[in-house]
C-alpha cells in the first residue's frame, strides 16, 4: 500500500495545498461524473457512486502521488457501445451489465498485477491511441449533439447519424439550443479568463439555478429528474440472467487494457514532471482495486483521468491526501445535497461532455506521424476511420490486430545495415566518411532472431556476400541485438548458414555474447566448422580478429610467391646451363 505509507509520512506543509487541490478536484469531478453516467446510460447517482470509494482506494493503493480516478470519457463511450445492445431499453439490466462489467474489469486488472504484466501499458501504442481517442471524441460529440439540440436519432451507427443530421436540425428545441449555448459559453469565457476554476462547476450550477426558477421542465427543456441514492433492489439480481455474463467476459479484457494504457500515460506524465517513480504492475493492481469498489458500490468504470489529475497539479496537490479529501466532500453531496441536482439540465450535461470531448481531438499529432513515421501515421488514421465506421468495440479490436501484425512484419523482416568504420577506428551505419572493410561485410539485424525470421537473415547475409563487388571472405554480426534467447531453429540456422558460407569460402564471426553463443550450441549438440565460424567479444575485437588473419594470410602468400619466383629463376638457370 504506497499511498498508505506515504500518507503516514505526511509532511504537514503538504495540507494547505492538497486542501486546495482536493476542494478543485471535487469541484471538476461532481458535474463530469453526472454528465459520464448519462454517457454510459446509468443513473446520475452511480455516477457520485464510481467517484467516491475509488478515490479513497487508490489513494492507499496507488503508487502515483497526483493521479486522480475516476470516471473517463473513453472508457465510458467504449463500456455504453458494450451495455446497450444487451440491455436493449432496460434500465435495471443496463445498470447490472455495468456493474458486473466494471468488477470483471477490476479481476483482470489485479490478475494482470500479481502476473507482473505492467508492460501490458505498451500493447496500445501511441498511434493506436491517439487514432482511438479522436475517434471516440468524434463519436462522443455527434451522439451528444441530439442531446444539447433537443431532438433524437433514428439510427444507432454514426455513418447514418451524421448522414441526416441536417435534416434533423430542423426538428432541433429552439430553447433547449439556446441553454446548450450559454452553457457552452460559460466554460470557454471561464477556460479563457480564469482556467483554474472549475469551469463544468460552474457552468452546472449557473444552468441548475435558473432551471430551478424559471422551471425549465415546463418549457419542454429535459431535467435528469429526481436523483435517488438508492441502490439496484435485491430481488432484481435474483431474475439476472446468468448467460449474458459471457458476452462481457472479452470486452471486459479489452476495457481493462484501454483502462490501464490510458492511466499509465497519464501516471508516466505527471510522475516525470514531479521527478518521482511509480510501479506499473502495482498501478495495475491498484486500477482493479479501484474498479472492483466501484461495482461494488453500483457505479462503473474508472480510470485515471488526465483532466483531474492536471487541475490536481495545476492547484499544488502533493500527495494522495487530495484524492480523500475530494471523495469526503463528494459523499458530503451524495448524503445531503441530492435534491438540488434533479434540476440539472440534460442538455448541459451533453455540452460539458462535447466540451471535454473537444479537449480529446487531436489530429495535429496524426499528420505529425505522417512526416516523420508513415507506418504510426496509418495505424492511427485506420484507428480513427474504423472507429467512425464499423463502431468503437470493432474499430479498437482491428487496431490492436493491425498494431500487432504491424510489430510482427518489423519482426519478420526488419531493418538491417551493413557496419563500417570511419578514419578515426569507429564503426558505424556505411556513408559518405564511413567505408566497409576489405574483403569483409559487418552486418547488424536489428530484431531477435527466431524461426520465422531466420531464413529471411540467412538469405540477407548470401545476397550481400553474392552480389559484393569485390570477392568476401569474412561475415561479421552483430550478436547482441539479434540472439536474444535460445531457439533451436535460430542454432540450427546457423549450422546451416556455415555451411553456405564454405562453399563460398566466407567465414562466419558471430560479434558478442561469445560465451552465450558458444553455451547454446554445445547444449544442443550442434557441431560447427571451426574453420568456418569464429567467436569474438565485440565488434572490435572482431574487425581486429579479421585483420590479424588478414596479416597472417598476405605473409603466407607473400612467402608463397617469393618461393615461386625462385623456383623460376632456378627453371630458368638450369635451361642456361643446358644451353
Amino acid at each position: 500500500m504506497p499511498g498508505l505509507i506515504s500518507l503516514l509520512h505526511y509532511r504537514r506543509e503538504y495540507f494547505n495545498s492538497d486542501i486546495k487541490a482536493g476542494l478543485s478536484v471535487a469541484a471538476v469531478s461532481l458535474p463530469v461524473s453526472i454528465a459520464y453516467a448519462e454517457l454510459t446510460g446509468v443513473g446520475a447517482i452511480a455516477g457520485l457512486y464510481s467517484t467516491i470509494l475509488p478515490l479513497i482506494v487508490y489513494a492507499l493503493f496507488g503508487s502515483s502521488r497526483q493521479l486522480i480516478v475516476g470516471p473517463d470519457t473513453a472508457t465510458c463511450a467504449v463500456v455504453a457501445a458494450v451495455v446497450f445492445p444487451l440491455a436493449a431499453n432496460d434500465p435495471i439490466l443496463r445498470w447490472q451489465l455495468v456493474i458486473l462489467l466494471t468488477i470483471m474489469i477490476g479481476i483482470w486488472c489485479i490478475i494482470a498485477g500479481k502476473l507482473h504484466l505492467g508492460a501490458l501499458a505498451d500493447l496500445l501504442s501511441q498511434p493506436i491511441l491517439i487514432g482511438l481517442l479522436n475517434g471516440i471524441s468524434i463519436t462522443i460529440i455527434i451522439d451528444q449533439l441530439a442531446k444539447t439540440l433537443g431532438f433524437s436519432y433514428d439510427f444507432s451507427y454514426l455513418i447514418e447519424r451524421v448522414v441526416y443530421l441536417p435534416f434533423k436540425i430542423s426538428e432541433m428545441h429552439i430553447l433547449t439550443a439556446l441553454v446548450s449555448f450559454f452553457t457552452f459559453l460559460i466554460l470557454v469565457a471561464l477556460k479563457k479568463l480564469k482556467p483554474r476554476y472549475p469551469a463544468p462547476l460552474f457552468a452546472v450550477v449557473i444552468m441548475t439555478f435558473f432551471s430551478w426558477l424559471f422551471n425549465f421542465e415546463s418549457h419542454g427543456i429535459r431535467i435528469i429528474g429526481q436523483v435517488s441514492g438508492e441502490f439496484i433492489p435485491v430481488e432484481s439480481w435474483i431474475d439476472f440472467d446468468k448467460a449474458k455474463m459471457r458476452d462481457l467476459v472479452v470486452p471486459s479484457l479489452n476495457i481493462a487494457v484501454i483502462c490501464f494504457v490510458s492511466m499509465m500515460i497519464t501516471v508516466r506524465s505527471f510522475a516525470s514532471k514531479n521527478n518521482y517513480e511509480t510501479n506499473a504492475d502495482v498501478e495495475f493492481r491498484a486500477l482493479g482495486m479501484a474498479n472492483i469498489v466501484a461495482g461494488l458500490s453500483q457505479g462503473f468504470v474508472v480510470s485515471g483521468t488526465s483532466s483531474r489529475t492536471a487541475v490536481n497539479d495545476a492547484n499544488g496537490g502533493k500527495t494522495q491526501l487530495v484524492s480523500i479529501i475530494a471523495a469526503i466532500l463528494i459523499a458530503f453531496v451524495v448524503l445531503f445535497l441530492l435534491s438540488p441536482l434533479q434540476y440539472i439540465p440534460t442538455c448541459v450535461l451533453g455540452v460539458i461532455l462535447i466540451y471535454s470531448s473537444i479537449s480529446l481531438i487531436n489530429f495535429q499529432t496524426i499528420f505529425r506521424f505522417f512526416k516523420f513515421d508513415r507506418d504510426a501515421f496509418y495505424l492511427s488514421l485506420i484507428t480513427f476511420i474504423s472507429v467512425l465506421l464499423i463502431g468503437i468495440i470493432p474499430g479498437m479490436a482491428l487496431a490492436v490486430l493491425l498494431g500487432l501484425f504491424l510489430f510482427l512484419r518489423r519482426v519478420f523482416r526488419p531493418k538491417d545495415q551493413l557496419l563500417g568504420m570511419d578514419d578515426s577506428g569507429r564503426i558505424h551505419s556505411l556513408g559518405k566518411e564511413v567505408k566497409p572493410l576489405k574483403s569483409t561485410i559487418i552486418y547488424r539485424f536489428n530484431s531477435p532472431l527466431t524461426y520465422f525470421n531466420i531464413a529471411y537473415f540467412k538469405r540477407k547475409i548470401i545476397s550481400y556476400i553474392d552480389e559484393s563487388e569485390e570477392p568476401i571472405n569474412y561475415v561479421i554480426v552483430d550478436a547482441i541485438p539479434c540472439f536474444t534467447y535460445k531457439d533451436v531453429s535460430v542454432l540450427l540456422g546457423v549450422e546451416e548458414l556455415v555451411k553456405s558460407l564454405k562453399i563460398r569460402n566466407v567465414i562466419l564471426i558471430l560479434s558478442g555474447r561469445r560465451r552465450t553463443l558458444k553455451n547454446w550450441f554445445k547444449q544442443m549438440n550442434i557441431e560447427l566448422d571451426s574453420e568456418y565460424i569464429e567467436f569474438a567479444y565485440d565488434l572490435y575485437f572482431s574487425v581486429r580478429l579479421v585483420q590479424s588473419k588478414e596479416h597472417i594470410n598476405n605473409n603466407e602468400d607473400n612467402l608463397n610467391s617469393k618461393e615461386f619466383i625462385d623456383n623460376d629463376d632456378e627453371d630458368v638457370n638450369s635451361k642456361n646451363i643446358d644451353n
